[in-house]
């Protein structure tokens, strides 16, 4: 295993990456036809597979906003919940952070799984909002306690000038957390994305993939419309 901090050239990695495996199999089949009239029993069994194979973290999606001025910003998270019937898709972050912020200016996001050893991956983007506070503090008080102890400790994205002082907000934190243990810090918020679209995409190692795309339309039976889209 190459030292991560060691000195690697742009052409190494370059040669490398080009001989890495991609999409090796054996891959799940999908026949797009079978799939479904609404794209949110679709997710379901395709993110029960995930969790039945054994793929690591597959509730971990990516989420990109973007905020007053345009600028994108990504980031990976978890899946917080899912109201497969819509579908609606939860997350939880500070209201205070990047995303809280790009979200309160510009409320429609995107969100994306990727499972390699699948070959599959799934899109989806949507306005979204802010659920009340019940929903909020019935998320934080479900976590683990190093993640409510984490979730007391400084302020998400600003900037941090040094670990002592990370180190000595996670002691306070902690103690927090021990004498409160069921306070919930005021920025904490869950958020719902409402899809509009969702892309699922289903690999093959003869590169003839398969796109199946389901848009929103009032006007259609079972509000959705799909198709497929060129590889």
């Amino acid at each position: 295993m190459t030292d991560d901090l060691a000195p690697v050239t742009a052409e190494a990695l370059r040669e490398r990456m080009r001989s890495a495996p991609v999409l090796a199999g054996p891959l799940p089949a999908f026949d797009p036809a079978a799939a479904g009239p609404e794209p949110g029993p679709l997710f379901a069994r395709w993110l029960a597979y995930a969790l039945d194979d054994g793929v690591p973290e597959p509730h971990a999606m990516t989420l990109s906003t973007a905020g007053a001025d345009g600028r994108p910003s990504a980031r990976v998270l978890m899946l917080r919940g899912v109201d497969l019937g819509l579908p609606a898709f939860h997350f939880a972050s500070d209201a205070a952070s990047r995303k809280g912020r790009d979200l309160a200016d510009r409320p429609y996001a995107a969100l994306s799984w990727y499972w390699p050893r699948h070959g599959r991956q799934i899109r989806v983007t949507g306005p979204v909002e802010a659920l009340d506070r019940s929903a909020a503090r019935q998320d934080f008080l479900g976590r683990r306690e190093v993640s409510r102890v984490a979730g007391f400790t400084g302020v998400t994205s600003a900037p941090l000038e040094s670990r002592r002082a990370y180190e000595e907000a996670r002691r306070e934190a902690a103690e927090h957390v021990a004498a409160h243990p069921d306070d919930v810090p005021r920025g904490h918020t869950v958020y719902r994305l409402v899809a509009d679209e969702a892309e699922f995409w289903q690999a093959a190692p003869a590169q003839d993939h398969v796109r199946l795309l389901y848009t929103r339309d009032p006007a259609a039976p079972g509000g959705w419309t799909r198709g497929l889209l060129w590889p």
